[in-house]
């Protein structure tokens, strides 16, 4: 892969994780990141104390300024990035995804690039029955059990065409060819 656009939505759980492998792929390959952020995405990074992290690690990035972006959903239609990955990506931004509602930067995005040829990679944190363990931003250890709806939206989106869901950020190593 020579060029990857990033989506970030604003989900907390798995940002850090997502972050550290991002910027090591970037580090570590000549890969070209494009990345760009939901509203709700960057007020995230801002919680994490990441805001000045992306800045500095990837320079080719846009906020939303609202859904309708020729600069991202135009190159990604006509195949100038190789991949489209949405990480990590809130219950909120998969239904919307599933249920064809684009209404937001990414989502739009992603909706805009299924037209095209480029594969879409999106990593869902609602995936798993039951209970999951993350960490507030201030590294508290916190136990959230997964609603059964968002569970379904995840592997409805699993079913789409040109979509493919990412059990762990760790799989985007497998995707650039790094394991």
């Amino acid at each position: 892969m020579k060029r990857i656009a990033w989506g970030i939505t604003g989900s907390g759980d798995q940002i850090k994780e997502t972050y550290e492998i991002m910027a090591d792929i970037s580090k570590r390959t000549d890969i070209e990141f494009m990345v760009f952020l939901s509203k709700e995405g960057e007020t995230v990074m801002k919680w994490y104390r990441m805001w000045d992290s992306i800045q500095h690690d990837f320079p080719n990035f846009k906020t939303d300024a609202g859904p309708n972006s020729p600069f991202i959903a135009g190159p990604l239609q006509v195949g100038h990035y190789d991949a489209l990955i949405i990480a990590p990506a809130t219950a909120n931004s998969v239904a919307k995804i599933v249920y064809g509602i684009a209404d937001t930067l990414v989502t739009n995005v992603v909706a805009q690039t299924a037209k095209g040829q480029t594969p879409i990679y999106i990593l869902p944190v609602d995936q798993v029955r039951g209970e999951v363990t993350t960490y507030s931003p201030e590294g508290k250890e916190m136990k959230l059990k997964m609603r059964e709806v968002d569970v379904r939206n995840s592997e409805k989106l699993a079913e789409m065409e040109n979509i493919t869901v990412l059990k762990k950020p760790e799989d985007i190593y497998k995707l650039v060819g790094l394991e």
